[in-house]
């Protein structure tokens, strides 16, 4: 059987809970993420992490997807608190639809604004303290470790 990975940061503990047991989840493992070039929404500046703590999630994506198990996540943990949350992929084709999520989560809720020329845009506060701030990492993962159990 065909399987992907991902893998998400955070507390292990209540991503272990949010995720075993799922319909399409093959296996939850505890670990240590490594990642380098990854995006913060908090600052959109790339840096590298090292051992930062989550999960790895095997699943089975013909009967569940990686936005499905990130609307999973999200839906789980606030992406608007600080609590390094973080969306970390290995393969490429996965690239884009991570960052389509990570842009519609980090924009959701927002009030709409019409311009002049009847655009809709997403949060018209001109105000950067007042706009709500989505603290989640992404991008490629270099390397995971297995926590000890």
């Amino acid at each position: 059987m065909y399987t992907k990975k991902i893998y998400f940061s955070g507390d292990v503990a209540e991503l272990l809970d949010i995720f075993e047991g799922v319909n399409g989840i093959l296996k939850v493992t505890a670990g240590f993420i490594d990642a380098k070039n990854v995006v913060s929404y908090a600052d959109r500046k790339p840096r590298s992490i090292e051992n930062f703590p989550g999960a790895e999630i095997e699943f089975n994506p013909k009967k569940i997807d990686v936005s499905t198990l990130m609307d999973i996540l999200f839906n789980n943990l606030n992406p608007y608190e600080k609590n390094n949350l973080g969306v970390y992929y290995s393969a490429g084709e996965d690239a884009p639809q991570v960052e389509l999520h990570m842009n519609f989560v980090a924009n959701k809720g927002k009030c709409p604004a019409s311009s002049s020329a009847a655009l809709i845009m997403n949060d018209p506060n001109s105000n950067p303290r007042l706009t709500r701030q989505c603290y989640v990492n992404f991008g490629r993962f270099k390397k995971f470790e297995v926590a000890n159990a």
